[in-house]
């Protein structure tokens, strides 16, 4: 394993770049915190323009993570692995293998600082094959005494979320009638989908393969092409995909009323947050609204059962009203609110170590 950079990034505690010794491929690790604990984050395997927009990546998501875990109330700190895989086509059998005994031997470096799990581009099998260089991973298959497919677990959290901004917005939790847009029906978005037209939802679905539409059809809704879903007429956009969705040109043509998806770091740039706001968007931190995920590997880590787990999912629903109706009496952004949140548990914590 070649190690390109062992430093600390501006704000971050750790910070790794190696190129596996098996695949040539480059890693990138970054840990923002372990202030509250291990910093937990999932092994994204994507394949970038350039290693530095992998690191970049890892950066960015690291800090998220931070965020989510300490606005969360858990006891973890936040990382994350980025494997910038060596072309669009998702790498399979031995080549696979190697990149991920590469990963894992990367995060076995770190001596337990950084906790890692599934994320986008890698699953619970995926987790097994780390599994054999490095006892710091979570999301092994159930068969393995692990939680496994954290998804189904994160769509209900989001859909708790959806329903504390429906409450907040329009003082129903209901969602019966009500237009929602899933751009992104992979393995979170697929199972929200499905989760919302079991409540009535009048659903439309988006995503980049057009062997989803599959999905819109057996659920009886409306199927969106890619360009067309972000400015989708509807009560809730929820984005499912990867980050950046919201940005400065895609929020000119934005007819929603809420944002609340799975995807990490939907906005790609915080102070969009603000336009948001000022166009009368409702926008549901992702750190937040997302947290079902990091819920179910944070369990297995502390050992927690089902009803554990269910009842924390389902508190993502009233602690995010009590973050949105904090933005409005502070008359700030519920992002800045659900940041505020955060830090200021992070600030405690130093500050009892002290």
């Amino acid at each position: 394993m070649e190690v390109l950079t062992m430093a600390k990034a501006p704000g971050y505690e750790d910070l790794r770049v190696v190129t596996g010794s098996r695949s040539g491929v480059t890693i990138a690790i970054a840990v923002h915190s372990t202030v509250l604990g291990p910093a937990l984050g999932g092994a994204r395997m994507w394949h970038y323009d350039s290693p530095e927009l992998g690191v970049a990546d890892a950066l960015r998501l690291a800090r998220a993570m931070t965020f989510k875990a300490a606005a969360g109330g858990l006891d973890l700190g936040g990382g994350k692995g980025v494997i910038c895989a060596p072309s669009p086509v998702p790498p399979e059998g031995e080549p696979r293998r190697r990149i991920l005994l590469d990963f894992g031997d990367a995060v076995e470096s770190l001596g337990g600082a950084y906790v890692t799990a599934e994320d986008v581009g890698t699953g619970a099998a995926d987790m097994a094959v780390i599994a054999e260089r490095t006892a710091h991973v979570v999301g092994l298959p159930g068969e393995r005494g692990g939680s496994g497919d954290p998804s189904p677990v994160t769509a209900r959290g989001v859909l708790a979320a959806i329903r504390a901004c429906l409450e907040h917005r329009f003082g129903t939790y209901s969602l019966s009638g009500a237009r929602v847009c899933v751009v992104g029906a992979g393995h979170v978005g697929g199972s929200l989908a499905r989760l919302l037209a079991e409540t009535g939802a009048e659903l439309a679905i988006s995503d980049l393969d057009p062997a989803r539409r599959e999905l819109a059809e057996e659920l009886g809704a409306a199927w969106l092409e890619p360009d067309e879903a972000l400015a989708a007429e509807c009560e809730v956009l929820a984005p499912c995909a990867l980050g950046g969705a919201i940005d400065a040109r895609t929020i000119e043509r934005l007819r929603c009323r809420i944002i609340c998806g799975s995807a990490n770091n939907v906005l790609a740039d915080e102070r969009l947050a603000a336009e948001l706001d000022s166009r009368g968007i409702l926008f549901a931190p992702d750190f937040i609204a997302n947290a079902g995920g990091l819920i179910n590997v944070y369990a297995e880590l502390h050992r927690l059962d089902h009803e554990a787990v269910q009842l924390l999912v389902e508190g993502i629903g009233p602690h995010l009203l009590q973050i949105l109706d904090a933005a409005e009496r502070k008359r700030i952004t519920p992002l800045a609110a659900a940041q505020e949140l955060a830090l200021e548990r992070l600030r405690g914590s130093t500050a009892a170590a002290a």
